[in-house]
């Protein structure tokens, strides 16, 4: 279908807007949207905090979507095949909260709004996932919520390949503002939405001009909708507070065959003393201001008041899609029972039976082939035995998916023309890659995982956050994981990496030692509820150490002994990843000379936290001398070898606290005496 401009019925770039008009051209409307404006003008006055512009100039926009083009039930929230909807731009949040009340989402009460940023409330300063039921996801970053809901439209068509357009079939639809458009997230969002024709995503700008600083034109010339139109996106371009015209744009947008970008030129701060303005973007306090706006509006309620007929008539919208719920529950209870389990149980995010005897019978095959191999190989080989049995989970990366091994035999390519494909070639987008990823497992259904360098976690940075502050279970195969990544040199090899990831609230990172620990944390990862995981896989060969089979999953204690002292027990030697086959090389050296050395493999350092007091003692017993082993910095270190019964005095680290160089491998391990013979030296040195 061809972009269109409709026409407006207002001029708003000319900055002049004439309330009155607006109010009797289409007054059930114009009341129905005052109610937003008039709980988000109490909300934020009410906190002295807030954002008060946006939700006063897109409730017009809001409105119609709610009102006629939403497809949702608010008695049920959860109805998985509901329509989405993404603010994207999180700061006005009071918008969200508004809708939730207005339309009967039952946790959203009016003390609620009245407790707007206050401490306890659902109601935070931004939309925070998990609060309440109607917060699809947690914004705030802009531009989050934009790539986010790129996620969930891949998320949708591939469900509805799988299942069906009569179990899944709905919309995400979107709000974004300036600044989310001017975050480069939003480059490789749109860019990978429009190679992929995401039809059922449809988004919706708010096209004031302002930023905090001042007009847009400060800091950016950019024409927006000829950027989406350069991506593939079809555009509609309308007067923002003409609600014929932004139906008639939402009615174009859903019959399109591309997603949709509709540009919706809006007065910021709508009415206010502040309106077009910097200073209409933030909190609009002062009673005198608030007062006069609610008067131009012709709102005569009382604070935190809607008159019972016009909640009632907001209600009614709420519950609109009560209909088609159960037209979709009965459709749903006339699938075969094989395939409706199957949804049923992706849905809740439940890992097949077959997952813990498919990891056990490979950790068996591989402790007995003992094989020298790359952990990124070895997570290709788990991920060769799970795809399979978990139709769910789909991978990707961000163009490397020979270095990754994330892509395995079956999986299919998602396209345009497979939507039942389950590998996403992302392109070079770390960022848009894994906050998609979030986006898909905020729809749920699917189990998303995606690669890229463990480095280039700089890029996907702001996403994981989110995933850990959403507690959301998305997995990062992370390779290349250290200098042993050899020639690429010191801006390909991570050093900082781990302890930046490690200090990540809520964030499992979990780095191997052999095929065994990999397979064991796969299947951590594909069981996590409420936790994201980074799996740091070495680029390099190592020995399987886990030769002795046990179908107990010992990366889910954190840390445990690989190798017993013999003797009188003098040293622990305490490692991560490829390093631990160095340990276990420097405790053979060590028991050569009399000195019994434990090794303890300690792949994920927040298991092993949350494990109790008593096992933590006897992984880490005091008295012996403590050496641990990681080719990245020491930060975050201390708290295993001088805390924990440990002694500053009785320990060292074998690290790096410099970036690395170019070289093959081997020779820089040599070079920054990261061996076993390094390692040795360090411990008898504090004998």
């Amino acid at each position: 279908m061809d972009d269109q401009t409709i026409d407006h019925a207002t001029d708003p770039a000319a900055g002049a807007v004439d309330i009155d008009a607006l109010r009797h051209a289409h007054p059930g409307h114009w009341r129905r949207a005052c109610a937003i404006r008039a709980l988000t003008l109490d909300a934020v006055a009410a906190a002295k905090s807030g954002h008060t512009g946006m939700p006063l100039g897109m409730a017009d926009v809001a409105t119609v979507l709610f009102e006629k083009h939403m497809t949702y039930d608010a008695a049920r929230p959860d109805w998985p095949d509901r329509d989405r909807f993404v603010l994207s731009t999180g700061h006005g949040s009071m918008l969200l909260y508004a809708f939730l009340y207005l339309t009967g989402y039952p946790e959203m009460t009016i003390e609620q709004i009245r407790n707007f940023r206050q401490l306890g409330s659902i109601t935070a300063g931004h939309p925070e996932y998990g609060h309440a039921p109607g917060i699809e996801v947690t914004t705030g970053p802009l531009g989050q919520g934009l790539a986010n809901s790129v996620g969930m439209a891949i998320a949708e068509e591939h469900q509805r390949a799988r299942f069906g357009r009569k179990i899944v079939d709905h919309y995400t639809y979107v709000l974004a503002g300036d600044g989310c458009l001017m975050e480069g997230v939003s480059h490789e969002a749109i860019a990978l939405a429009g190679r992929q024709k995401l039809s059922k995503l449809i988004v919706m700008w708010d096209n004031n001009g302002i930023t905090i600083d001042g007009e847009v034109s400060l800091a950016d010339d950019t024409d927006q909708p000829m950027r989406f139109r350069a991506a593939g996106w079809e555009v509609i371009e309308i007067d923002g507070h003409d609600p014929d015209a932004i139906d008639a744009a939402l009615t174009q947008a859903k019959r399109s065959d591309r997603p949709t970008m509709i540009a919706c030129r809006t007065h910021i701060a709508l009415g206010t003393s502040a309106q077009d303005t910097a200073k209409g973007h933030g909190a609009v306090t002062d009673p005198k201001v608030v007062e006069a706006t609610k008067q131009a509006y012709g709102w005569e309620a009382a604070p935190f008041h809607i008159p019972d007929d016009l909640k009632a008539e907001w209600e009614e919208i709420g519950s609109k899609g009560a209909a088609a719920r159960v037209e979709w529950e009965t459709r749903l209870g006339e699938m075969g029972a094989g395939k409706r389990a199957d949804f049923e149980r992706a849905l809740k995010g439940e890992a097949p039976r077959k997952l813990s005897a498919t990891i056990k019978a490979l950790k068996r095959q591989m402790s007995e082939s003992a094989p020298s191999m790359a952990t990124r190989k070895s997570s290709e080989a788990v991920l060769e035995v799970i795809n399979p049995i978990m139709p769910e989970t789909i991978g990707g990366s961000a163009d490397l998916t020979g270095s990754n091994n994330t892509l395995t035999e079956g999986l299919g390519i998602f396209t345009p023309e497979n939507r039942k494909g389950r590998y996403v070639y992302y392109g070079i987008r770390e960022h848009g890659m894994a906050a998609a990823m979030n986006g898909m497992a905020l729809h749920g259904g699917v189990r998303p995982y995606g690669g890229t360098f463990f480095c280039f976690t700089d890029y996907a940075r702001p996403a994981i956050r989110l995933s850990a502050l959403m507690g959301i279970p998305v997995t990062y195969v992370m390779t290349h994981d250290s200098i042993g990544l050899g020639e690429d040199g010191p801006t390909h090899q991570p050093i900082e990496h781990l302890a930046m990831c490690r200090a990540t609230p809520n964030l499992n990172v979990i780095r191997p030692c052999d095929t065994i620990e990999t397979a064991e944390a796969w299947e951590l990862a594909l069981t996590a509820e409420r936790t994201p995981s980074i799996l740091s896989l070495t680029r390099q060969n190592i020995s399987t150490l886990r030769t002795e089979h046990t179908n107990k999953n010992l990366v889910a204690q954190g840390a445990y002994v690989l190798a017993e002292a013999e003797g009188k027990r003098m040293v622990i030697l305490l490692a991560t990843g490829s390093e631990v086959e160095i340990a276990m090389m420097a405790r053979d050296q060590l028991q050569a000379d009399g000195i019994g050395t434990r090794v303890v493999s300690m792949p994920c350092w927040e298991l092993f936290e949350a494990q109790d007091e008593r096992y933590r003692k006897r992984v880490l017993p005091a008295g012996p001398v403590r050496v641990g082993v990681e080719a990245g910095a020491r930060l975050g270190w201390d708290r295993w070898l001088t805390g924990e019964r440990g002694r500053r005095e009785k320990a060292a680290f074998i690290g790096l606290d410099h970036f690395g160089a170019s070289a093959p491998y081997d020779s820089l391990y040599d070079h920054y005496g990261i061996n076993a013979e390094g390692v040795a030296k360090a411990a008898r040195d504090l004998l």
